[in-house]
């Protein structure tokens, strides 16, 4: 099953990722071979993560976090994982 998640950034930013191996994608990310926006900001740490039932509303996931402002994703990132 798919994983959305949010890792905070060397800098203080937010990254929001979807991914189908959460622990793969966090280790790419940590050796910067995952995104560019991420390599120029490591070390990163994951903030929340959580298991979706498909691909299809993993990207729906993926793209409501996104928009969402900063005060929203810290509030998301701040709550219980998972959930």
């Amino acid at each position: 099953m798919p994983f959305v998640y949010l890792l905070r950034c060397g800098d203080g930013t937010l990254y929001t990722g979807i991914t189908k191996d959460l622990e793969r994608r966090l280790a790419q990310h940590r050796a910067g071979r995952a995104s560019r926006y991420t390599r120029s900001r490591l070390p990163v740490a994951l903030a929340w993560s959580r298991e979706i039932g498909s691909w299809g509303d993993a990207l729906r996931e993926e793209v409501r976090i996104k928009a969402l402002s900063r005060a929203q994703k810290e509030a998301l990132a701040a709550g219980p994982a998972g959930t």
